[in-house]
């Protein structure tokens, strides 16, 4: 039997080996996954890359509305940008003011980066969108503006995925009525048309990131898994992929989108869709708003066809948030879809999590950062994707060339003429439809003859635009 100070020393063992442990009990699992993964300290054997610094720009102006968060800060504030931070989106108007004199805009999904918007931009080079969508965006006319746009394809999936799956045992079980009910004194314990989840289908349209993780969720639940997409992917566990929509919607006791907006997806579940599903059957869509046609679903709803819905998307969403503002001014089926029993409204928090907020904080931070500093458009959803190995501390007098221009023959032989003064130690190239990216580094270049290269750049025909880094 051990003695009372050898559990002692037991427990002190144990203590220790907790006491700032990332794995803690009380430490989040994706506070834990991101201290592991950014604030490792570098190899001392590892080479250092250079810190760039830009040409003829002063410092990098920041701009972030809609309570970016604070990992993002941290990211700016550590590279010494200007960081002018808002919690919520801005008008029209006072945004165009704002966005004339900056570098970098961070946004969520509120506010509408347009043509007319971006027209007043003189300085910006990225946009980032803290969030999986960029329809709020123009992206053609960033591009053509020489602006890249980057998001977070990945951060908040996890998030959308729990999500889903508490909707669908909500749903089943009826249990927002319930609550409703008990709420306004109602005692209410019925039975009748409560399922379990366990040994039903679930249908998932488009099984991309999130998905593919809803998948795995739901099989851990007993559930069988079909999904549709408009390509062939490899199933995950036991999940089967069926060949056309009808076949999911003929066979899904639970329906679930998660595909992007675009032409091809408004109205994809319509009255035709809702009449080929199972009588009482479940839809839920925490994608987009325009993907799912509202009236119809409605109609669906009060003939009883459809037994629940959620909905965490709409075609038209509040800019802010406030009281009475989901309303028939902002969708004119507002109020009749707000008196429907067993559906789910929440206001577009799929990825509102604290743990999808700080890791897509630190992935587009991060991205933004790379692409300021080192002009790498890796993940760029607009954008020519290239990137370069930094510049090494011991390569002196060394510029990197980022040159944007329209994707016309004959541009590079010119910008490669004027570089051919230089040492060209490596280069890359891409295009993307109209816009073609170039990265050049090149040494042996003295800084009072930064302003001649700049110069010699800047009258180039088909240029869209140049920043010099050194």
């Amino acid at each position: 039997m051990a003695s009372p100070q050898q559990i002692k020393n037991l427990q002190n063992t144990f203590e220790r080996a907790t006491l700032g442990s990332p794995n803690a009990v009380s430490t989040s699992p994706s506070q834990s996954f991101l201290q592991q993964q950014f604030q490792r300290p570098r190899s001392v054997s590892q080479s250092q890359s250079k810190s760039l610094k830009p040409f003829n720009t002063g410092d990098i102006k920041i701009l972030l509305l809609e309570n970016v968060n604070q990992t993002a800060i941290d990211i700016f504030n550590g590279q010494g940008y200007q960081v002018e931070f808002y919690k919520g989106s801005l008008p029209e108007d006072e945004l165009i003011e704002k966005i004339k004199h900056v570098h970098a805009i961070g946004i969520r999904s509120k506010t509408k980066l347009t043509q007319k918007v971006l027209e007043h931009a003189q300085n910006l080079v990225v946009i980032g969108c803290f969030c999986i969508g960029t329809n709020q965006v123009d992206l053609n006319f960033a591009a053509q503006k020489g602006v890249a746009v980057f998001n977070s394809p990945f951060s908040n999936s996890r998030s959308v995925a729990e999500l889903v799956i508490a909707e669908i045992i909500t749903l089943a079980r009826q249990l927002g009525d319930r609550s409703i009910e008990l709420h306004t004194g109602t005692w209410n314990k019925v039975s009748a048309k409560c399922w379990e989840v366990r040994g039903k289908t679930l249908g998932i349209i488009g099984y991309g990131h999130i998905g593919a993780q809803l998948s795995v969720l739901a099989e851990a639940l007993g559930m069988n898994v079909l999904y549709y997409d408009v390509v062939m992917i490899m199933a995950l566990g036991n999940s089967r992929q069926v060949p056309t929509l009808d076949d999911l919607l003929s066979k899904a006791d639970f329906i679930t989108l998660h595909v992007p907006e675009t032409s091809e997806t408004k109205n994809l579940l319509s009255a035709p869709q809702f009449a080929a599903m199972k009588d009482g059957a479940y839809v839920i869509n925490a994608s987009r708003g325009t993907v799912v046609d509202i009236p119809a679903l409605i109609a669906a709803m009060k003939s009883g066809k459809i037994a629940g819905a959620a909905l965490d998307v709409y075609p038209n969403e509040p800019a802010k948030n406030g009281a009475g503002l989901f309303s028939n001014d902002l969708n004119s089926w507002a109020s009749e879809l707000t008196s429907l029993r067993n559906l789910i409204l929440t206001p577009h928090i799929g990825g509102s999590t604290e743990e999808a907020q700080s890791a897509i904080g630190v992935e587009v931070g991060t991205a933004l950062t790379k692409y300021i500093n080192e002009g790498v458009s890796v993940g760029s959803v607009n954008f020519p994707e290239v990137a370069l190995r930094a510049i090494d501390y011991d390569q002196e007098n060394s510029v990197r060339v980022l040159y944007i221009h329209q994707n016309v023959p004959g541009v590079l032989k010119t910008v490669n003429n004027i570089l051919g003064e230089h040492n060209i130690e490596k280069q890359y190239s891409d295009s993307q439809g109209d816009v073609a990216y170039l990265i050049a580094d090149i040494s042996d270049v003295d800084q009072g003859k930064l302003n001649s290269l700049y110069e010699q750049l800047e009258s180039t025909p088909y240029k869209i635009a140049i920043r010099l880094l050194y």
